[in-house]
């Protein structure tokens, strides 16, 4: 009974954010739940989840630039991503992946960057500007032997919470450093046409509301919009995005909530 041992957990915890007891020791028993189930009925675990639809691997989005919190280098957005979109399968998507991660490395030697990377696996050289990670990222797929639009696209997050300051902006690498909103997203317009971006991820601050929504006025029937920050796995948040249009995809995460039944919830 998944839902009703999350249930009760979360009624003995007593809190909204899963203070007392923690959403962590919560989400260690909710998923041992889980894994019970499927080894009962002899099911692998994404199967049991999933059921009969459960049979295609998704895209991969591999993280090759860090900048953000993620580094220590002077890039603002947080993740610059490559999906091999070109590929049959997830096993080629892998090897289109690595080998422009092998390609960038040599791009960034060649321009006398750094190559060290940061915390979560991507080069993270001090560049001229955030568009400049854009650039090399590009030659590196190039490189690589692949086309841009056509084999590989690109994914980026943004974290724009972590840069944003007295209701402004302030993207270091960028020549005019405080930007308004509507600038940050009329700067995310002119990437989006000139680097086959096909989502943003966090693009402006978690309570940023009003300019959430003009951003994907503007910018939704093109890309993902993706609430990471904005939503945190949270229905209450989530239900307010839906209803006022904002955002158009989700990051699940289930140690944002606590538990899978809470996460199959904003599922």
């Amino acid at each position: 009974d998944q839902a009703g041992i999350d249930a009760h957990m979360i009624a003995l915890d007593g809190t909204p954010n899963k203070e007392k007891i923690g959403a962590n020791a919560i989400l260690g028993v909710s998923l041992a739940v889980a894994h019970a189930a499927a080894a009962g009925v002899e099911s692998p675990l994404y199967r049991y989840l999933g059921g009969v639809n459960a049979n295609v691997l998704p895209v991969p989005m591999m993280n090759v630039i860090n900048g953000g919190a993620h580094s220590d280098n002077n890039v603002d957005i947080q993740e610059f991503m490559i999906m091999p979109v070109g590929a049959s399968n997830f096993a080629e998507a892998l090897r289109m992946g690595a080998e422009t991660f092998h390609s960038l490395k040599k791009v960034l030697q060649k321009r006398g960057y750094s190559t060290a990377v940061g915390d979560e696996g991507g080069f993270a050289p001090d560049l001229t500007s955030n568009e400049e990670a854009l650039q090399v990222l590009r030659e590196g797929v190039t490189e690589a032997g692949y086309e841009l639009g056509r084999d590989m696209v690109i994914a980026l997050d943004a974290a724009a919470t972590e840069f944003y300051e007295d209701d402004r902006y302030m993207l270091k690498a960028e020549p005019q450093p405080s930007k308004s909103s509507e600038e940050l997203i009329s700067f995310y317009e002119g990437l989006i046409e000139a680097y086959h971006i096909v989502s943003i991820e966090d693009g402006l601050a978690e309570d940023d509301w009003d300019a959430w929504r003009d951003m994907t006025n503007r910018l939704g029937d093109r890309i993902q919009l993706v609430g990471d920050d904005l939503f945190v796995t949270n229905t209450q948040r989530l239900s307010r995005g839906v209803s006022e249009g904002i955002g158009n995809s989700i990051l699940i995460k289930v140690n944002q909530i606590g538990t899978l039944t809470e996460t199959l919830e904003a599922i």
